[in-house]
């Protein structure tokens, strides 16, 4: 009798993670990201730990578990490609919704309403609602005299004028006195933002 359950339970837990997974990626990331390869690799990475989750269930093995595997498989898998923190957090947040919607013991409607908390909370932060939209880029430096704490604001508007960039702040990441550079990290105002 339960494995009759959970038979008619899979199918629409499948397309409740399906809907939502969509929703996260393509409303969310894809949106501001463009970066086709990592939006495709994201759905299908989430249709397949809810595929492999949700036939496991009936296996005793337990939510932590369930996560721990996917989460040592992740980073295997990603650990050679240069993944940034926002890709990495995409990436936890679908596996995060294939895991609570293929194995948690609350009903599809519970499901939905956490899925749809992950949702509106990743999309208000990819608007800029709650934090300014801002960019970055390492830069190759040559007025070397203007790295000086006193010479900030030169720096600072010597980048604006030549990068054309609305710079917020920036980092000096290195000096490199033998060439007269320096690497700097600046950070600007998203052309995407409000």
């Amino acid at each position: 009798m339960s494995e009759l359950m959970m038979e008619l339970d899979f199918l629409p837990r499948f397309i409740v993670n399906t809907i939502f997974i969509i929703v996260l990626v393509r409303g969310c990331y894809f949106q501001h990201s463009k970066n086709r390869p990592f939006a495709a690799s994201f759905i299908l990475f989430g249709t397949g730990v809810f595929l492999v989750t949700g036939l496991l269930h009936s296996a005793d093995i337990s939510m932590g578990f369930a996560f721990g595997l996917f989460a040592v498989f992740s980073m295997l898998r990603y650990r050679t490609e240069s993944i940034t923190i926002k890709e990495m957090t995409y990436l936890f947040l679908v596996i995060s919704i294939a895991l609570i919607t293929a194995v948690s013991p609350i009903g599809l409607l519970g499901i939905s309403i956490i899925n749809v908390i992950i949702c509106i909370f990743a999309y208000i932060l990819e608007t800029g609602f709650l934090l300014p939209l801002t960019e970055e880029k390492i830069i190759k430096y040559e007025k070397i005299e203007n790295i000086k704490p006193e010479g900030r604001v030169d720096l600072i508007n010597d980048l604006k004028q030549r990068t054309g960039l609305e710079i917020k702040h920036l980092n000096i990441e290195s000096i490199d006195f033998l060439n007269d550079t320096a690497q700097i990290r600046v950070f600007y105002k998203s052309k995407h933002s409000t």
